[in-house]
Formats: structure tokens, C-alpha cells, sequence
């Protein structure tokens, strides 16, 4: 590359060469050069939000009368027209009109300055650009205006919360849509009665749209529980300046720049209560992200549920179907694996990976600031894109297209002996469990059994010294739907 691809710029450091026609400057640059760590780009919830707090601040700090007039270059600009210019600059940056110009590494210095500065900077040139100037001119300059009454400090836990609340309707819809597939499955399912299992061994009837019904209702247990966490986020503490006192900042900053951050996100904000600690604490981070996390086990303890019962299909359980995607095996023709349960595992698992690190960031701030930010925003942003990807492919590709094997399901439960748990009432613990015992050396149907013992008068009643009658026991197993019902089958029977 020669001399004309690049332009010098100065900071407090000295002289940098910066490419030629990047927006960003100087101080992006250093960081670029600094952390050559990972080649991972900034999250694109990231570059919005931080946009959207520096929009905000230009219009607040307009308003309140604190930009002059400038002249650079001989050229003179009023206020209006330098809050103008970064104004349109930094709605271009919310649109993703600059996303390529958002290059420093998310393992990057503390606190999140970098990410701070590559957005001044972009703001800045594209600002003066707007204005008529060249890159690197500076008519706006990244400091002076475009972090007006802000530090890296309150912008970035402001741009996290932000971030995260500018995509919780998309997980949750994602959540829903999840939700609503597997409601449909539990009625199309309800006709299906089969085994159910408890530590992996036969238990009592359940039907399969049971199964599936309570797969619905946990996710959505898990979708409220990630709504209720994301009420912390909208308490926001831009306005605390570097510690929280506010130092540089007009005393109505914080107030007018919750209002305008709402009106201009559409977000439901509020003020913090005490600039302090939400300088010092990343908790509410945290706390929505641990919400991630418990749903990340829902979805690992579904996807494997699904696979346990997708298993075989010749030498499994082979209870459900899944939709053939992709061929299952390089080497043995016409296997097909439950690809898509997975694929949700192994999200999941990077899920819960996310928030271990956003836990032991959260816990490692000093003092009047967490400087481990620029991770937590990282990794709380990758785990709402991954659920959000994760769960819509699931959901699409697995449980919509998922279908019932009805003929193998009820055939488990027909060999199932534990059905003698539904005769506990009529004959007892003890005598129901040496039918099992017997059925099972006998690979025989327990209610045949059952039935062949009442009629040689050799099963009593529990409390009674009174033979069970065969009638008695067809009655309480004729029909197995009843016993996925509640109550008490055979205690009515009997006289």
C-alpha cells in the first residue's frame, strides 16, 4: 500500500497513519492494532444502541444550549448545524449504513472506550463529511461533540441494556413461535397413550400429547421468566458521567436523555435511581442473563427428550419421527440422525458458556466501574442471536414437521407390566409387585396375567380377605387412557 492510502492523524499518543478512507480515526485505529485477538466485529445490537445514545446526547445537549458555534478551515458552522450533522450521522449508523466501519475486537481494553471511540469517530468524520469537510478534518470533533456529557463509562452499560431490550421482542417471539408448535403438536398428539418413563424405566401411562404439552408450558414458563428479567435493563444511568456524580453533564441531562432515548427506541426507560451503582454493578446483565441460561437448560432437556424418542428407529424407542433433513452418515446409506436437536444442544451449550463468562465478568468490577463491560456486552448479544437463530430452526425444521409412530408407542405400552401401579388401590403394593415380577420372567402381559391369577381366586383384596374378581380387573385396565387421567382407578370397584 503507498503513502496515499492512508492519512495521518494525532491523538494525545502522537501521529498514526489510519487508512484513507475510514471513517473511523486514530484512537480506533490504536485499538485495531492493539487486539488482533479473535477477528470477531462488534454485534449489530451493539453498533445500534451505541448510535442511538449518541444521537440522543447530541439532541439533549442542543437543546439545553451547550454546542456553539465553530470554525475549522476558515469555515464557520452554528450549532444547529454541527447537532444536525451528528444527528443524521448517527441515525445512518442505527440504520447499519456503517456497520463495516466498526472494526476494534470485542476482546478489547476495559470498559468498552474502543467501542466508544470507533463510534465518536465514525459519527465524527461521516458528521463532517455531512458538513462538507474531508476525513480527518474534524468540523465535528469525536470528543468534544459527539461524547458531549458522556463517558465510555455510562455509554456502554446504557448501549448494553439497550442492545439487549432492542431484540427481547424477537426472542421472545421466537420463544412463542416455539411454544405455539409445540401446543399444536400436544393436540394433534392427544390420542396417543404410551409409556411414560422415570429414571429411564417403564412408568405409568401418559399420553404423548402430555409429553408435549409440557414441553410447551416449560418454554413459556422460560419466556416469562426472560421478560421479567429485562424489566432491570430499562433502568438506565447514562448522565453518571465517569463515577456517577454526574461530573460534565447539565444537571437535567439524565432525565432529558431517558425521555429522548424512549421516544427515539420506542423502548419502555427509565431513570436510575442511583447513578452510583448502576456505574458500579452489572447486575441487572447478570440477572437476564442467568434468565438465558435456565432456558438454555429447557431447550438441552427438550432436544434430548426428542432424540430419546426419535431413537432407533429399529433398535430405539422410535416413538416420534423426525423430518429427514440432511443424510445422517458419510458411510452407511440411509441413516438419518436428529440433526436439528442437535444442532439445539449444541447451541445451548455455547448459551450456557455465554453466561458463565457474563457471571465471572459481572463479579470482577472494582470499585466505581466494571471494566470487563465490553464482554458481557459481547457474549449477552451472541447469546441472544444464537437462541434467537437456534430455537427459530428448531421450531421450523424439527418440531413442526415432527410426527407420531403410534403403532410403536402403543406396543411399548402394551409390554409395559408397570400398569399394575393402576390395581395399587384394588390389590396393593405387595401383590402388584410380584405380578410384575412374574410378568416380566414370563415376558407376559400384565393384564392378562392379572386376569388369569383373579380367576384362579388367587389375588386378594388389599383390606380384605375377599378374592379379586377377573371383571374387576378388566375394569381398571380396559381402558389406558383413564390411567394418564388422575384419580384413583380401581378404588370405586369393589364391594
Amino acid at each position: 500500500m503507498t503513502a496515499q492510502d492512508f492519512r495521518v492523524e494525532k491523538d494525545s499518543l502522537g501521529e498514526l497513519r489510519v487508512p484513507a478512507n475510514a471513517l473511523y480515526g486514530v484512537q480506533t485505529e490504536r485499538a485495531v492494532e492493539n487486539f488482533p485477538i479473535s477477528g470477531l466485529r462488534p454485534w449489530r445490537a451493539f453498533i445500534w444502541s451505541i448510535a442511538a445514545v449518541k444521537r440522543a446526547a447530541a439532541e439533549v445537549n442542543f437543546d439545553l444550549g451547550l454546542f456553539n458555534d465553530r470554525e475549522v478551515d476558515g469555515k464557520k458552522f452554528t450549532a444547529k448545524q454541527l447537532y444536525s450533522a451528528i444527528s443524521q450521522a448517527a441515525q445512518e449508523v442505527m440504520d447499519a449504513k456503517w456497520d463495516s466501519e466498526f472494526v476494534v475486537d470485542p476482546f478489547q481494553a476495559g470498559a468498552g472506550t474502543s467501542h466508544n471511540m470507533n463510534a465518536n469517530e465514525v459519527i465524527a468524520n461521516r458528521a463532517t463529511q455531512i458538513l462538507g469537510g474531508g476525513l480527518g478534518r474534524y468540523y465535528v470533533h469525536p470528543n468534544d461533540h459527539v461524547n458531549m456529557a458522556q463517558s465510555t463509562n455510562d455509554v456502554i452499560p446504557t448501549s448494553i441494556r439497550l442492545g439487549a431490550l432492542w431484540r427481547l421482542n424477537e426472542l421472545l417471539d421466537a420463544l412463542k413461535g416455539l411454544q405455539s408448535a409445540l401446543e399444536a403438536k400436544a393436540v394433534e398428539f392427544d390420542g396417543i397413550v404410551k409409556s411414560g418413563r422415570t429414571h429411564l424405566q417403564d412408568a405409568v401411562p401418559v399420553r404423548l400429547g402430555q409429553e408435549f404439552g409440557a414441553y410447551a408450558r416449560a418454554v413459556a414458563r422460560d419466556a416469562e421468566r426472560v421478560a421479567r428479567s429485562a424489566e432491570g435493563l430499562r433502568r438506565l444511568g447514562i448522565g453518571g458521567t465517569a463515577v456517577g456524580s454526574g461530573l460534565n453533564a447539565h444537571p437535567e441531562y439524565h432525565k432529558r436523555m431517558v425521555k429522548k432515548l424512549s421516544e427515539l427506541t420506542g423502548l419502555k426507560l427509565y431513570e436510575s435511581d442511583n447513578l452510583f451503582e448502576s456505574m458500579q454493578s452489572m447486575a441487572d446483565a447478570a440477572d437476564f442473563s442467568s434468565a438465558i441460561r435456565t432456558l438454555a437448560l429447557t431447550l438441552i432437556r427438550i432436544a434430548n427428550d426428542f432424540r430419546l424418542l426419535a431413537s432407533g428407529p429399529s433398535t430405539g424407542l422410535d416413538e416420534i419421527r423426525l423430518p429427514a433433513v440432511q443424510p445422517g452418515s458419510s458411510i452407511m446409506p440411509g441413516k438419518v440422525n436428529p440433526v436439528m436437536a442437535e444442532m439445539l444442544d449444541q447451541a445451548m451449550f455455547h448459551v450456557i458458556g455465554c453466561d458463565t463468562t457474563v457471571a465471572l465478568a459481572v463479579q470482577a468490577g472494582q470499585l466505581e466501574l466494571n471494566v470487563m463491560m465490553p464482554i458481557i456486552a459481547h457474549n449477552l448479544f451472541e447469546m441472544m442471536q444464537v437462541t434467537i437463530g437456534a430455537v427459530n430452526a428448531f421450531t421450523e425444521r424439527a418440531v413442526k414437521r415432527v410426527t407420531a409412530n403410534r403403532e410403536k408407542a402403543e406396543g411399548w405400552l402394551s409390554k409395559n407390566a408397570i400398569v399394575i401401579t393402576a390395581l395399587n388401590p384394588l390389590i396393593g403394593y405387595s401383590q402388584g409387585a410380584t405380578l410384575v415380577k412374574e410378568a416380566l420372567a414370563k415376558n407376559a402381559s400384565i393384564r392378562e396375567l392379572a386376569v388369569e391369577k383373579a380367576k384362579a381366586g388367587l389375588l386378594k383384596h388389599r383390606d380384605e380377605d375377599r378374592p379379586v374378581k377377573a371383571e374387576e380387573i378388566e375394569s381398571a385396565l380396559s381402558d389406558l387412557r383413564k390411567l394418564t387421567e388422575g384419580g384413583i382407578i380401581g378404588g370405586s370397584v369393589g364391594g
